[in-house]
């Protein structure tokens, strides 16, 4: 029979159930809410201050401190920077045991739970959770942990969910919440609907008007800049980012369109743009407009025109994109004559007058020369306002009717189904061999399948055209039926909602196209 002499442990891990008094133990605390409302504040200090006096009551503690988050959601530990820093400053050395009211306070995701607890334990860090009475050196608080933290976890799923459900049933309800602290022109009204502040609306009508006058996101950005207005987020420097995010957002018109971004994981928190994912929610006249809906079609109409003809604007000008060489069909820019003298002037000339052969003859021409022959244009145009206004109807009717194209578009996606599935059938009879099948996809089907999906994507920017076109159609129709008399001065925003393009040929006259495609009789530049 062996003989077997125990040896006992010389170094013991004290739990804090355990404790005698014999040993000190350096002692913190873990306190957190999720929410920056009243009552959770109070929470948040009623904690530290329970705490920081149950560590200092104790004389076998020696008290390090309470690390605190505020106003953070427990599902992850990544943006938590007081949990970080004790299980840093404990990693380190600086803690024997912290102190926390509950594992749903710690963590309310299993993995980060068990990680954090078995990462301490390595570094002989001791955690005690103060509502389940469970001490992570006990030899059962391993798996109590993995229970509470798997409920804890899908707690905050139940609670996501509700949440979740809430806010869905509140956007198909039409209710509309603006993040008011990041967003230009609204603050909260009493009714709980978006309610317009004066001064910052008159910034959003700026920021409208400057581009329909011919200025880029980031001339505008730059102009904002220059004044002292502050951006959205009380920043002093406008990104162009934020110029064009307005002048693309619905809400401005009194609309809204509801979960452009859901949230992926409630773990993770991760969120991404909704390309269809989940349902969303277009809402009309939800709230008070800052711009008329047909101002706002109008730039989303040009914002379009610039982006199909490929030339930004920069400039600054409501002529730019607009004057066109009646030789090479190029656009007209501004070129400065005599810049450093007193007989300094800015002209208009074909950019593409010297890059080819023979050099385009046509002339150039000055903004007030275009300014006064718009004048001249537009009440031309008054004398034929009837005839006008009926050949837009029909201009308007027919662009509408999308029916032909909608076919096509269609049999293209019947046809790009059964190329698919040919494709497919390719590939199954091809297992056996991987290259002999790929060899079959690039030679036939895939080459077919990507010429139908180009073809698509050209017909549905086509039918997207149309749609903008009958809409600058229509606010062409509105701006024309309600001028009853002549002008005689240069108006910049008149002439965008009116003129398409202005041709300047050889002998120096000029071909006014409005936005109907009628050409006014010539004039002499």
């Amino acid at each position: 029979m062996p003989e077997v002499t125990m040896i006992p442990a010389s170094i013991a891990r004290i739990s804090a159930k355990a404790s005698t008094g014999v040993q000190c133990r350096r002692v913190a605390a873990y306190a957190r809410v999720s929410t920056d409302s009243e009552e959770q504040l109070t929470s948040y200090e009623a904690q530290v201050d329970h705490y920081t006096k149950y560590i200092q009551s104790r004389e076998d503690w020696i008290f390090v401190g309470v690390y605190t988050d505020e106003g953070i959601s427990a599902t992850n530990t990544r943006k938590r920077d007081g949990f970080n820093k004790m299980v840093s400053d404990a990693v380190a050395g600086k803690i024997d045991l912290i102190v926390t009211k509950s594992v749903s306070r710690f963590a309310r995701n299993t993995v980060d739970s068990l990680t954090t607890v078995r990462k301490l334990k390595d570094k002989n860090v001791e955690v005690y959770f103060e509502k389940e009475n469970i001490y992570t050196f006990d030899g059962k608080g391993e798996l109590l942990i993995t229970i509470m933290s798997s409920l804890a976890q899908e707690e905050s799923r139940s609670i996501s969910e509700n949440v979740t459900w809430g806010v869905r049933k509140r956007m198909a309800d039409g209710r509309v919440n603006l993040p008011y602290k990041h967003f230009l022109g609204y603050r909260k009204g009493e009714d709980g609907l978006p309610e317009v502040v004066k001064e910052e609306a008159a910034i959003v009508r700026r920021i409208f008007r400057q581009f329909m006058e011919g200025k880029t996101p980031s001339m505008i950005a730059k102009l904002l800049q220059a004044d002292g207005i502050l951006s959205p987020g009380g920043s002093q420097v406008w990104q162009v980012a934020t110029v064009r995010s307005i002048l693309t957002n619905e809400k401005y018109k009194g609309d809204a369109l509801l979960q452009k971004r859901y949230t992926v994981d409630f773990l993770t928190k991760e969120r991404k743009l909704n390309h269809g994912e989940v349902p969303q929610y277009y809402v009309q006249n939800s709230h008070a407009a800052i711009i008329e809906p047909e101002e706002f079609d109008a730039v989303q109409a040009e914002i379009a025109r610039r982006k199909e003809i490929s030339r930004p604007n920069t400039c600054g000008s409501v002529f730019s994109s607009k004057i066109v060489c009646g030789d090479c069909g190029g656009y007209y820019g501004p070129k400065v004559w005599n810049s450093n003298r007193p007989n300094r002037k800015i002209i208009w000339r074909c950019n593409d007058k010297y890059k080819h052969e023979p050099h385009c003859q046509t002339p150039h021409v000055t903004e007030e020369e275009i300014r006064v022959q718009f004048v001249e244009a537009f009440n031309r145009l008054l004398g034929m306002k009837e005839q006008v206004i009926a050949d837009c109807r029909i201009a308007r009717e027919t662009l509408r009717d999308c029916s032909s194209l909608e076919r096509e578009i269609a049999d293209l996606r019947k046809e790009q189904e059964r190329v698919a599935e040919l494709a497919r059938i390719a590939i199954m009879e091809h297992a056996s061999v991987a290259e002999s099948g790929v060899d079959a996809l690039q030679e036939g089907y895939l080459p077919k399948h990507d010429a139908l999906a180009q073809r698509i994507v050209q017909l549905e920017a086509v039918c997207r055209r149309r749609v903008e076109k009958c809409d600058l159609i229509a606010k062409f129709i509105r701006t024309l039926a309600k001028q009853e008399t002549i002008i005689d001065t240069f108006d910049g925003k008149l002439f965008v909602a009116v003129v398409d393009t202005v041709t300047v040929n050889r002998d120096g006259g000029a071909m006014f196209y409005v936005i109907n495609g009628t050409c006014l009789p010539e004039s002499p530049m």
